[in-house]
């Protein structure tokens, strides 16, 4: 009995296929350089191309029993991993436009998945989830209650599970934690005892830290005074904020191996981007620690976050006040495996641990479907 997870991106399709009992990975793939256009055309070609070569990786006597979705955006009708249905489809297609590069590419694989799997089980775990039950104070901004609009936060499959391997590492449920999820998309989650408190995406995945090419917290008068003052429509606003801001625009690149590259060589364009790029993170971990009332750990996770030591450094430089001392060596090996990368004196552990976002889907599809989940990191994964 096989398990296959689909992770649809604005421009790829990622998916893991698992040994129902055990969770077992049996076979992986992704497909990069896919079109997010409206007909998501290439989305569907590859799920053509997932579905021929899940069937040639299925081991002789195992079947396909139950398909899982990564969903970005849940709004307020999904706290939790979902049956895929028809009302499902339809209250996802209604949410669309919160999360309009990512949520139309999935809706188009699991339609897909309902006619290539017709009899199977489809289930849908979602990125807001973790978020959903914030405190009012964190959830609600100070606006007219008749708009209608909340803070949803995303990354939260990765924050879930890093939050639970964090626990299981420092063998702590009582655990008062910052999760940093750094890739091209970054956030930052306040976790108090496994629960959320505070996320620093918002209504949109475009609020909070500095990322690749998002702009992350801006003074909203800032979209007036460029409306005005060059003439952008909203949709040309929009372009600026998701696709031309953050590390690109203040240096030219998104690629953080890039940026660091020209920072080491003296480019003041990609030293800057990078300073403030840490400088953020380091106000949020501040800010963070204060609303969870004291810290017990700081976990660094996805693309940057795991592979980028120098980042790390200079994101907790200068926190001593906090109780975080980062071991230089330490941070330096860190790679692959869940690593401490704090010193033996340090109040706070500080930890890398490998996002996982399909395993955690795969154990909430498990959950919903009534079967036993796996450990959340199998030895033999």
């Amino acid at each position: 009995m096989a398990l296959l997870i689909l992770n649809a991106g604005s421009s790829s399709l990622k998916y893991r296929l698992y040994r129902r009992g055990d969770l077992h990975q049996l076979a992986a793939g992704t497909l990069d350089g896919l079109s997010s256009a409206a007909g998501d055309s290439d989305h569907g070609q590859a799920l053509e191309q997932v579905v021929a070569e899940v069937h040639s990786a299925l081991p002789v006597g195992e079947t396909l029993t139950a398909i899982g979705h990564r969903v970005v955006h849940g709004g307020d009708a999904f706290g939790r991993a979902a049956l895929i249905d028809e009302e499902a489809l339809s209250a996802l297609d209604r949410l669309a436009d919160l999360a309009p590069l990512h949520n139309p590419p999935a809706l188009a694989i699991m339609r897909g998945c309902r006619r290539h799997f017709p009899d199977l089980p489809q289930v849908a775990a979602f990125d807001t989830a973790f978020h959903h039950a914030l405190p009012e104070r964190a959830r609600r901004y100070p606006l007219p209650e008749q708009y209608g609009v909340r803070r949803f936060g995303f990354h939260g499959i990765s924050h879930g599970y890093v939050s639970k391997r964090a626990a299981e590492y420092l063998e702590r449920g009582d655990l008062k934690m910052i999760s940093l999820h750094l890739g091209n998309g970054a956030s930052a989650a306040a976790i108090d005892s496994g629960q959320c408190i505070d996320t620093s995406m918002g209504l949109t995945p475009l609020e909070g830290l500095m990322m690749g090419t998002r702009a992350g917290d801006l003074d909203p008068g800032i979209l007036f005074h460029l409306a005005r003052t060059n003439g952008l429509s909203l949709a040309e606003l929009e372009t600026v904020l998701t696709r031309e801001s953050g590390l690109l625009g203040l240096c030219g690149s998104a690629d953080m191996r890039e940026v660091r590259a020209r920072a080491d060589g003296n480019d003041a364009y990609a030293r800057l981007a990078l300073d403030i790029y840490t400088y953020r993170i380091r106000k949020y971990i501040g800010a963070y620690a204060a609303a969870l009332g004291g810290l017990d750990a700081l976990v660094f996770t996805a693309g940057v976050g795991e592979n980028h030591p120098w980042v790390r450094a200079q994101a907790c430089a200068g926190l001593d006040l906090l109780g975080i001392a980062i071991d230089p060596e330490r941070n330096e090996a860190a790679m692959g495996i869940i690593s401490p990368i704090h010193r033996e004196s340090s109040n706070v552990a500080v930890l890398v641990i490998p996002t996982n976002e399909e395993l955690e889907i795969a154990r909430q599809t498990l959950e919903l479907l009534g079967a036993s989940p796996s450990p959340t990191h199998p030895t033999n994964h």
